[in-house]
């Protein structure tokens, strides 16, 4: 969809001023995105033949005009509907056109409305007698607004609130002039009028793309915002036309309601139909005209009293249906909304009957069995007593200073639920607690065990949670869950690799859900777990009495202290694979290996473990020894080994065979006397230590194994991968041991370092100014070189001094010009600057390196650049001519003129060599250098003999190269002067058609940075390559910002050093191994 064209037609000179909300201004013009290219010869099959439009002419000859009062009534505020279309200039008259697509229309009646009670949709889904409809060619668009749910969950934060409606939504956004032929519609007033055909002009209702259009549009509304409170509330807080907004305070309450307003009509957007509980922020009468800010509204399906601040239901259920079918349960189900799911336990007792229904596979008008038709009609009957039911919509105190979220689940044999519940406290340390939301399940046909069912029932509160977490803007300080299975809180807090594949996929969902309070899983009592209600129903008489479901368990109102707490019973732990024992794996998984880096450190501290353990029986205050570094050593190898390699532990102790397919098979391993898995091997007979010929078994993946060959490298000098393994194999075998030797090499910061290979973004595409036709020198480069030795004079007692090249390089054609500058003054090089303008003409933009770039930072060339960039500047800005400096240390960006020097100096040390020249012969010597540069073709010779006279630069400054003779005079003076501006526009032209066809596509391959590597993120640790500098001596730094091309690629980055933010080439940093960044900072 990003070939939508969205466009301002027309500017609000002011855009405070008050739109009239009867002839609203139209402000948005939209090209409507097509899946198939439409024009006139293949519009042709998309034509609304003759026979669809005959049928539709039917259609509107049978409206009964008379028959029906009530019918009249609505086809009358029908034709005042289309003549306020008309009115309004959303829809014209036209002649019938050779092609384009009628589009359907029909009445749809709200009497709920407080405005527009009848309302024309028009139907684009119509196939045509080409079997295709407006609907079939055009693109749905994605969804850029948020979520109803997230909506109405931020309603429930905000202490004030304000909702609005933006007038005639759709129709305030144009559709293009030449897509409007396929918005037709046949109308006539009364039935003695004949029929017309009238356009409609704007976004219309029924078409797919409607919705998406007209968000869109608002979308960019809030993108164009410098406001970013009002951009956030029209990106976040409306749902297509509705605004449900709100704030702590009533300033910011004012201040979004003005705002909105401001933003809203510099768009013609009118809105309308304000409701708010702090009627404060209108400050003038004439705000509040028209509007019953204490009328009930409904906020997205939902009731909301302003004056009360409350929410509540509403409830269009049948109750005279005779014959109940499957078809009338259905669609009277279906018109109880609850987004939130505030009457859940209501709600699941028609859900569970509707699965029972399903179980039954009867048809739609089928009358259903009388054991399910009573259940019907006493669930309806009691639905009533919902009409009764009133909810704060405000779900937090005055002024929190803390805010929770608590979380309940629980599940019965048809239904598991999760309701969340905010508990805040004020400053004044009042508790107060409210739900906020709920969602219910039914449970599965196949039938589950209910822990399975508490599982699933864990999983949907921690999507819930995390959900409603995304969507609020306040701080939530803490997240608790609460369970009343002690299973499933077993299943969350033990290791997912052991259980089986329902529960390990689920447990692996809910830790990454809550990874954050993995420790907030807690034990609740059934008898107060408010979860239990929505998952076995609750009758409705019963809901609006019941302060367990409001206001949550009365524990949330005590401090922390008083929580229930978990029952000491033993838990036998199911779902285990090939029964593994849950004491066994509790025996062995004590190492959080993860939390080290020093596998010295991680031995002593558990050889002092060991020793506390000791200490009990023997007391000993000695130095630790190696046999209790060796004892602890060994304790961390096993538990590594377990975590690995459990299942073939647990088949060697039992004496069984291991799997033919089982991957350590070939090392024949054994368990020793100590409990260590060891490598079997063929060595038996060698001369070598146990530990040699049997090393212990461990996985390369492990986190121990990896600080183990980190240690061994560190030892062995940063040894290289076939060295360091040897080694380590010595005492330990691990399994895929030669790739993690190299990784550990590759990963190691001192081996990076020395390596110094630095990063080769993807080469970029060439600017535009490289690759359009401009005049020579329109857009150039300019570079220094030097310095050179010039001698005041010819003979003795001459003296030597410097002197400098400044050379300026086309980008169109690559031709030079040299200037000689005498010294670095910045008179001196704006003098070269005049001289370059005198003759080759004024560019429009000039390029070059930063002043840092150009020899180093204590080179004098640089020095003087730098002081005089200011001048330079003022002058440049007096002359019309812009300058774009490249970042600094950053010579790959500016390779062109880097070119145009190294080609100026091979000619130049080949012909002057040491030799100093006087002032006047290296001027010279420059000169015959330029034109030789001038002469060069710009594309590689072919092989045709005819082909004598390549393009060059020259050509396009004097249509010949530089170093070519002139071609003689014509002979008649009358016809030279005659056919001049001819010939050599003629030239022009053909200099130009060969660059573009000889030059341009020689262009195309890149040389190098071919492939695309891993782009530098924000966070990467990296070392500046300096020249001149030892590899262990470069600085490192921090990508604190990214600067992206076109392409999405990065090649110049800010990082942050300890002399401060410095810029710098992506080329020119070596990335660090990422896994070392922490050690590396510590």
């Amino acid at each position: 969809m990003s070939s939508m064209v969205i466009s301002h037609v027309s500017e609000s000179k002011d855009p405070l001023s008050s739109v009239d909300p009867l002839h609203p201004p139209i402000e948005f013009c939209i090209d409507i995105v097509h899946k198939e290219k439409l024009n006139s010869h293949e519009e042709a099959r998309f034509r609304f033949h003759k026979a669809d439009y005959e049928k539709i002419t039917s259609d509107l000859n049978n409206i009964p005009w008379h028959s029906d009062l009530s019918y009249c009534a609505s086809v009358d505020d029908m034709v005042e509907f289309i003549k306020e279309y008309e009115r309004l200039g959303h829809l014209s008259k036209v002649d019938r056109p050779s092609f384009g697509y009628f589009l359907p229309h029909h009445s749809v009646i709200r009497e709920t409305s407080e405005t527009t009670k009848v309302r024309v949709v028009f139907d684009g889904s119509a196939k045509t007698s080409s079997k295709k409809s407006l609907n079939d060619i055009q693109y749905t668009g994605p969804v850029v607004q948020d979520e109803l749910f997230n909506i109405l969950i931020r309603f429930r934060q905000h202490r004030f609130v304000l909702t609005g409606d933006i007038m005639n939504f759709y129709r305030q956004f144009s559709i293009d002039p030449s897509q409007r032929h396929l918005q037709l519609i046949i109308w006539r007033d009364n039935k003695v009028q004949p029929l017309e055909i009238a356009e409609l002009q704007t976004v219309t209702y029924g078409t797919n793309s409607a919705p998406f259009l007209s968000t869109r549009c608002l979308k960019q509304l809030a993108l164009e915002c410098n406001d970013p409170i009002v951009s956030e509330v029209i990106q976040k807080d409306f749902y297509i036309d509705d605004m449900l907004t709100g704030s702590s305070s009533e300033h910011e309450l004012h201040h979004i309601y003005r705002k909105v307003i401001e933003v809203l009509n510099s768009a013609c957007l009118p809105i309308h139909k304000f409701r708010t509980n702090c009627p404060q922020i209108f400050q003038h009468n004439t705000e509040t005209q028209g509007l019953d800010l204490c009328k009930e509204s409904s906020v997205l399906g939902v009731l909301w009293a302003p004056d009360t601040d409350t929410l509540r239901f509403t409830l269009n259920v049948d109750c005279t249906q005779q014959k109940v079918t499957k078809r009338v349960i259905l669609s009277n189900t279906c018109k109880i909304f609850d987004p939130l799911g505030l009457i859940s336990p209501c709600t699941i007792a028609l859900k569970i009957l509707l699965q029972r229904l399903w179980l039954l596979k009867l048809d739609w008008d089928d009358p259903v069995p009388t054991e399910i038709n009573n259940v019907w009609k006493k669930m309806i009957g009691s639905l009533n007593s919902l009409l009764t039911v009133n909810v704060p919509r405000f779900a937090l105190c005055a002024s929190p200073i803390s805010t929770e979220l608590h979380c309940f689940v629980d599940a019965s044999q048809n239904a598991y639920a999760a309701c969340l519940y905010l508990r805040s406290v004020d400053p004044k340390g009042i508790i107060s607690t409210a739900l906020l939301c709920a969602k219910t399940r039914v449970s599965p046909i196949k039938p589950l065990t209910i822990p399975r069912l508490e599982l699933c029932a864990a999983l949907l509160g921690a999507r819930l949670t995390a959900k409603v977490t995304s969507a609020l803007r306040c701080d939530i300080d803490c997240t608790y869950y609460w369970s009343d299975s002690t299973i499933t809180l077993a299943w969350i807090n033990s290791q997912p690799q052991l259980l089986k594949a329902f529960v390990c996929n689920r447990v692996n969902e809910i830790r990454e859900l809550s990874a954050q309070s993995l420790s907030s899983w807690r034990y609740v009592p059934t008898a107060i777990n408010p979860a239990d209600m929505a998952s076995r129903g609750l009758e409705p008489s019963n809901l609006s009495k019941s302060d367990l479901w409001w206001r949550g368990p009365s524990f949330l109102l005590s401090q922390e202290t008083e929580w229930p707490q978990p029952p000491k019973s033993k838990i036998n732990l199911s779902e285990l694979k090939n029964n593994i024992q849950v004491h066994n794996a509790l025996n062995t998984l004590l190492v959080d290996f993860a939390r080290y880096s020093n596998p010295n450190r991680l031995i002593r501290i558990y050889a002092y473990v060991l020793r506390f353990i000791s200490n009990c029986k023997n007391k000993n205050v000695s130095p630790l020894c190696s046999k209790e570094l060796n004892d602890s050593l060994e304790l961390l190898v096993k538990n590594s080994q377990y975590e690995s390699y459990s299942l073939i532990i647990n088949t060697l102790n039992k004496g069984n065979k291991l799997k033919p397919k089982c991957s350590i098979l070939q090392l024949a391993p054994f368990i020793d006397q100590s409990g260590i898995l060891r490598v079997g091997g063929r060595l038996d007979n060698a001369t070598l230590s146990f530990e040699q010929k049997h090393p212990a078994l461990l996985d390369s993946k492990h986190h121990f194994t990896k600080i183990l060959m980190r240690h061994e490298h560190a030892r062995l000098f940063h040894a290289g991968p076939q060295l360091l393994l040897s080694s380590f194999r010595k005492q330990y075998w691990p399994i895929g041991g030669r790739n993690l030797a190299r990784s550990t090499v590759r990963k190691c910061i001192v081996c990076t370092r020395h390596k110094a290979k630095t990063m080769e973004p993807f080469m970029g595409n060439l600017p535009s100014n490289r690759v359009s036709q401009f005049y020579p020198f329109q857009t150039c480069g300019v570079d220094f070189a030097g310095p050179f030795m010039i001698s005041n004079k010819i003979g003795r007692g001459n003296k030597i001094s410097k002197c400098y090249l400044c050379l300026f390089i086309c980008f169109s054609v690559k031709a030079v010009h040299l200037e000689t500058v005498s010294d670095l003054s910045t008179q001196a090089f704006i003098s070269s600057l005049k001289r370059f303008i005198a003759r080759r003409g004024k560019p429009d933009n000039i390029c070059c390196d930063n002043g840092k770039n150009f020899v180093g930072a204590n080179n004098e060339l640089g020095r003087v650049m730098r002081s005089s960039l200011r001048d330079l500047k003022d002058y440049s800005a007096n002359e019309g001519i812009k300058f774009t400096f490249n970042p600094p240390y950053s010579p790959s960006l500016g390779g062109l003129w880097e070119a145009g020097i190294k080609s100026a100096k091979h000619h130049l040390k080949r012909i002057a060599g040491n030799t100093a020249l006087t002032f006047e012969e290296l001027s010279t010597l420059f000169t015959q250098i330029e034109a030789i540069l001038n002469s060069r073709p710009l594309t590689p010779l072919t092989s045709d003999p005819n082909d004598l006279s390549p393009l060059t630069p020259g050509h396009f400054i004097i249509g010949r190269p530089l170093t070519s003779l002139p071609s003689p005079p014509a002979s008649d003076l009358k016809t030279r002067i005659r056919c001049r501006y001819r010939m050599i526009e003629g030239l022009r032209q053909h200099f130009w058609a060969r660059w573009r066809n000889e030059y341009l596509l020689e262009l195309q391959q890149r040389y190098k940075g071919r492939h695309h590597e891993r782009n530098l993120q924000e966070g990467d640790l990296v070392v500046f390559k300096e020249d001149g500098l030892p590899p262990l001596k470069w600085r490192i730094g921090r990508a604190v910002r990214l600067y992206m091309g076109s392409d999405n690629v990065c090649r110049v980055a800010d990082f942050t050093t300890f002399r401060g933010i410095e810029r710098r080439a992506v080329n020119k940093v070596c990335l660090l191994p990422l896994e070392e960044n922490k050690d590396l900072e510590s």
